[in-house]
């Protein structure tokens, strides 16, 4: 008995599954898009019980939908446990019933945390057509969206009102269900603070708005550039102001920041750091940073998410990335900040706070 070659074909077999399985796995995001564009999640729901695939198929709106395609559709999706499929009776006469679960509920359109949004806007052409470039990014240096679409996602979005509201949906949505876990771990950090907040990049003004509603002895203040700014909403006990974070923040005794310098050079992350260290108070100022810290050879469902994060940024802005906890020690040192925090939470992201003595 060959007892390593048996090791080694099987290890061949196995390495030939995994590379078929990475091959398939774009299948995974489109059969997740299938689901938000035909609304299946939101049928079940309407229906307030597990549902048939009949009853699916006539919540459909369409006159010819294909009942077969739809079965093998939801047979996919139960095997990657996005839906959950119920047992059919012994008989076996009865219709296969499918039901939502903790993975589906997040596709539901009409709840205030949905995953909906992010899911059309990745999977939208204008994404996908980049990855095709990834290996001519690398050769060539620039990113793969702008030479796909010849302008940086933030330059695109300014021409394209399609994709910027796309965009502008997708942020929302994460702003809602990542604000929801900031909010609830993050209790004594806001319950400490004082005076104004600045939400610097804060778009529509959802983040601020929701952190002064839930501590109102706190004001606010959403900057952004005049473009986002002009089609913001008014928030109660939030200022709106437009400016460039690369020219001057406005002073307060806190400045929040989510998801805003992961988009940025290291250069370019340290300049706004410097104005977010002139724009409070040296004794008692803080800067609270919510931003993705890479654990390299961490093994688990959030760092799953964590590492495609930095080949997504890559991919999509010229000069963006993700961060090990000590490169964001560095960048912090040379913005001004000499001090800082990691606090963990149960997200992909993690709040960094940044102090200047």
């Amino acid at each position: 008995m060959n007892t390593q070659g048996g090791i080694e074909d099987n290890a061949a077999l196995l390495g030939n599954a995994q590379i078929a399985r990475y091959l398939f796995g774009s299948f995974d995001a489109m059969a997740i898009r299938c689901c938000v564009e035909l609304g299946i999640a939101d049928i079940i729901s309407n229906y307030n019980r597990p549902t048939t695939l009949s009853e699916i198929a006539t919540g459909i709106n369409s006159p010819s939908v294909n009942v077969d395609g739809l079965g093998r559709l939801m047979r996919f999706l139960v095997h990657r446990k996005v839906f959950d499929e119920l047992p059919q009776p012994e008989d076996g006469d009865g219709e296969t019933v499918y039901s939502l679960n903790h993975y589906s509920n997040w596709l539901l359109s009409h709840t205030n945390v949905t995953m909906a949004p992010m899911v059309m806007f990745f999977t939208d052409p204008f994404m996908i057509s980049p990855l095709r470039n990834l290996s001519r990014s690398i050769k060539e240096g620039d990113s793969a969206f702008k030479m796909t679409h010849g302008d940086d996602i933030f330059d695109f979005s300014l021409i394209n009102s399609e994709f910027n509201k796309m965009f502008n949906n997708a942020m929302a949505c994460t702003t809602k269900f990542t604000m929801d876990v900031i909010m609830s771990n993050y209790k004594n950090g806001f319950l400490g603070m004082k005076g104004t907040v600045v939400d610097v990049g804060g778009g529509t003004g959802g983040a601020i708005s929701a952190i002064v509603k839930t501590y109102p002895h706190l004001k606010g203040i959403n900057f952004d550039l005049p473009q986002v700014i002009s089609n913001a909403p008014t928030h109660d006990d939030v200022t709106n102001v437009a400016g460039d974070m690369f020219q001057a923040i406005p002073p307060a005794e806190t400045i929040f920041m989510k998801w805003i310098l992961h988009n940025w050079s290291n250069d370019d992350c340290v300049k706004i750091l410097q104005n977010c260290r002139k724009a409070i108070p040296m004794d008692t100022g803080k800067v609270i940073i919510v931003e993705i810290v890479q654990h390299p050879g961490q093994h688990d469902l959030l760092n799953d998410v964590r590492v495609p994060f930095d080949l997504t940024m890559f991919a999509y802005f010229s000069r963006g990335r993700e961060r090990t906890e000590g490169e964001w020690k560095k960048l912090l040192e040379e913005g001004g900040f000499h001090r800082y925090k990691i606090i963990y939470i149960p997200e992909i992201v993690s709040i960094i706070e940044a102090f200047p003595i």
